[in-house]
């Protein structure tokens, strides 16, 4: 999924993570920014494999994106830094 539109600096991507899954993957499913993530919810491992594969979609690198809300959350808020 392309998602380089999302990549200017401040923009800010809501999204639901479902960790533990199959494969590592984003869909959008009714309006929702689905990402999901093979990585398990601890010790911060599910969120660093959100922000890789979300910086990887949107084209920056991964040290420009930050979780703004929701770090022990499925429903996140990640801000692309400038």
């Amino acid at each position: 999924m392309d998602l380089t539109h999302l990549s200017a600096p401040g923009t800010e991507i809501a999204l639901r993570v479902t960790p533990k899954a199959s494969r590592d993957r984003i869909t959008l499913e009714a309006g929702v920014l689905r990402v999901y993530v093979t990585s398990v919810p601890e010790d911060g491992k599910a969120n660093a494999a959100v922000l890789r594969l979300l910086a990887k979609a949107v084209g920056v690198p991964k040290s420009r994106l930050e979780i703004v809300r929701g770090q022990s959350s499925r429903d996140k808020l990640v801000r692309v830094l400038g």
